[in-house]
């Protein structure tokens, strides 16, 4: 049964990452990204369970928290990358222009 669900964790780990390579925009990709690493949480549990490790139970949670930080620094880094540079400020208007 486990060997089943590894094996299907290991199969949905390659299909993110050959979306993660041919995604058609950034954003498809960094998702792909985000997906090859919930996948590589859940498979750290699996051997964790078969092999009687449960301290690569902290170190899944490690990833997974890294894993989230990570996506969101990226999509924030493209936010800003496509508005401009995020510590310059809108100009203000002068006086007597709308």
């Amino acid at each position: 049964m486990f060997l089943a669900a590894s094996v299907a964790i290991l199969v949905t780990m390659v299909l993110a990452l050959a979306r993660a390579l041919m995604g058609p925009s950034v954003y498809d990709r960094v998702l792909a990204v985000n997906m090859l690493g919930t996948k590589t949480v859940l498979f750290l549990a699996v051997v964790a369970f078969l092999y009687e490790r449960p301290d690569f139970l902290d170190l899944a949670l490690a990833y997974a928290l890294i894993n989230f930080i990570g996506v969101l620094a990226v999509l924030q880094f493209f936010e800003n990358r496509h508005s401009g540079d995020a510590s310059k400020e809108p100009e203000k208007p002068k006086a007597g222009e709308a």
